[in-house]
């Protein structure tokens, strides 16, 4: 049994998160620039086995797909190449960023680490997966 990996894309950083074997809880991974990404997953699953990646999927207030979806889809590709045998999955992840820095501030993160773009971007795969295990979770 395989932990599931969240993906909270950007054209320069993209946060890592990771599910513990019982796909019951989130935790931050790792945040890294975009061109390393797909090189530290290949590590990573020499290490650990990923049933199933989840990658944010940013969409307007109206629904509509936001301007980076392009640049994710080819990301994506990226991901079905070089990781055949692993499931890809596609979540909404609106306002985790919002989230991310709420949380870090209810945490009591002093405001320099919360100023720290790579943190929030950790913070947000960790919350774009919780929300995903959450629904899977409500749906059986």
């Amino acid at each position: 049994m395989g932990c599931l990996v969240g993906i909270d894309y950007g054209t320069k950083r993209t946060g890592l998160a990771c599910t513990d074997p019982n796909k019951i809880i989130a935790s931050g991974l790792k945040n890294l620039p975009t061109h390393q990404v797909i090189s530290y997953l290949k590590e990573y699953c020499e290490r650990e086995t990923v049933d199933c990646f989840i990658i944010g999927k940013p969409l307007q207030k109206d629904g509509t797909p936001s301007q980076v979806e392009s640049q994710i889809k080819v990301f994506v590709g990226e991901l079905k190449k070089n990781f055949p045998n692993c499931k890809i999955e596609r979540y909404d992840e609106r306002f985790t960023s919002k989230m991310a820095l709420q949380a870090m501030m209810d945490g009591g993160l002093k405001k320099k680490k919360r100023t720290d773009k790579g943190m929030v971007d950790q913070v947000s795969a960790t919350l774009i997966l919780q929300s995903y295990l959450n629904y899977k979770m409500n749906s059986i």
